[in-house]
């Protein structure tokens, strides 16, 4: 049994979700995680999947406001041991409610290529050309909610 939580900027559960992130989305390309970062974030939704059996959080994502009707939708991370099992799909539609209950009414993202797909499949559009960003390609993509 898994739920989804909202994280609370600053705690212990918030350590843990930088942890997540850096482990499956900036490692692997090398990239650190700079603490001068984290005062940026308090004013971010943060968003996890907590695996009931452990408390243990496996998944989560941050959503970061960009102006009154618009949030984006950041650092989708699933621990390894648990992609392919839908997390992902869920924390995205949990991150869709949240986003809405708080006012806003679309939802963007700076998605890479290995993952446009995934949210194609959950009604969101690309918009305007493939850029690139830290040497990573991305594509803007953006749905109303």
């Amino acid at each position: 049994m898994r739920k989804m939580i909202d994280i609370d900027f600053g705690s212990s559960r918030y350590d843990e979700l930088v942890e997540l992130r850096y482990k499956i989305l900036l490692e692997p390309l090398g990239l650190k995680f700079l603490d001068l970062h984290r005062a940026k974030e308090a004013n971010y939704l943060h968003i996890g999947c907590i695996e009931c059996l452990d408390d243990r959080l496996i998944g989560g994502l941050i959503l970061a406001p960009v102006n009154n009707e618009e949030i984006r939708l950041m650092q989708v991370a699933v621990d390894t041991r648990y992609q392919g099992e839908g997390i992902g799909r869920e924390l995205v539609k949990y991150a869709e409610k949240r986003a809405h209950e708080a006012g806003y009414s679309k939802i963007v993202m700076h998605a890479m290529l290995s993952v446009v797909h995934f949210y194609e499949k959950m009604n969101y559009k690309q918009e305007g050309d493939i850029f690139e960003e830290n040497g990573i390609t991305f594509a803007k993509m953006v749905k109303d909610i």
